[in-house]
């Protein structure tokens, strides 16, 4: 598989464990939520890396894979929360924006090129999110401004992880990004709110997808670079939106949805510069 394809089917992947975290921070703590899912997809990714035989990579891969572990997390918490507060398609779509944004501005001053295509999509993916954030008054509005705050986040996150480049360990890199943000929430939730799920199937079933989307988001990059892996990998916004419209029948005022369309527009165009 090309590594556009394993970026795309990551935006898939994301887009569902997204959409059910967000389910699950509506009934739970984002605390617990991530206090439960993260030692499990550490575990998985951990368990998998030794019954493929795949050897440690550099330690300077782990290291990475550590530093964005913890950079995730507050990403996560911040976003599983702007989740719980709705509305969960402007949220997403705004934090998967600037989760693509960061990496093409860290990519541009490390000497990437855009192209006219690239710049375009930067400026709409900077109009969209503008878009589906200014609403005062409206109910859920600070969902999508923790939601801005996450998507920088991620961008970081992504960045870090992406600086991994040893492909044939890549679940190791993972089970310690994993590890590393577990080793702070656990104890944290543990003595804030406590262990016990109040939805369980939700927040165990979104864990496989959190795991599955950065395994498929790391192979993008290893095979094709940060900006197309990490750009790619935005897409996942549609996903968690078209299956909130469906399922929760959410229904987003008409100047969100153009922000939608314009920022996902300027997400293909970036993947496409």
């Amino acid at each position: 598989m090309n590594p556009a394809a394993y970026g795309l089917l990551s935006s898939v992947v994301y887009g569902v464990g997204d959409f059910l975290s967000g389910m699950a921070s509506r009934r739970d703590s984002p605390l617990r939520v991530a206090a439960l899912t993260h030692p499990l997809s550490a575990l998985a990714m951990g368990l998998l890396a030794f019954l493929l035989h795949q050897p440690l990579p550099p330690a300077s891969d782990l290291w990475w894979g550590a530093a964005g572990g913890l950079v995730g997390l507050g990403a996560i918490l911040a976003f599983y929360r702007a989740l719980a507060l709705g509305p969960m398609g402007a949220v997403s779509v705004s934090a998967g924006a600037l989760s693509a944004a960061v990496p093409v501005a860290i990519g541009i001053i490390g000497g990437e090129a855009l192209g006219l295509k690239g710049w375009l999509g930067a400026l709409a993916v900077l109009i969209g999110t503008a878009m589906l954030s200014l609403h005062p008054g409206e109910r859920g509005g600070n969902g999508v401004t923790i939601g801005i705050l996450a998507g920088i986040g991620f961008g970081f996150f992504f960045t870090l992880l992406g600086q991994a480049h040893s492909a044939q360990g890549i679940l190791w890199t993972l089970a310690v990004a994993r590890l590393a943000s577990s080793l702070v929430i656990v104890p944290i939730a543990a003595r804030m709110v406590g262990l016990r799920p109040q939805a369980p199937a939700l927040v165990f079933g979104s864990a496989p997808f959190d795991t599955a989307g950065n395994l498929l988001y790391l192979l993008s990059v290893q095979g094709g670079g940060l900006a197309i892996g990490a750009l790619l990998s935005s897409l996942y916004p549609a996903f968690t939106t078209l299956l909130a419209v469906v399922v929760l029948r959410e229904h987003l005022k008409p100047m969100q949805w153009v922000g939608v369309v314009i920022a996902m527009i300027g997400a293909v165009l970036l993947s496409a510069k």
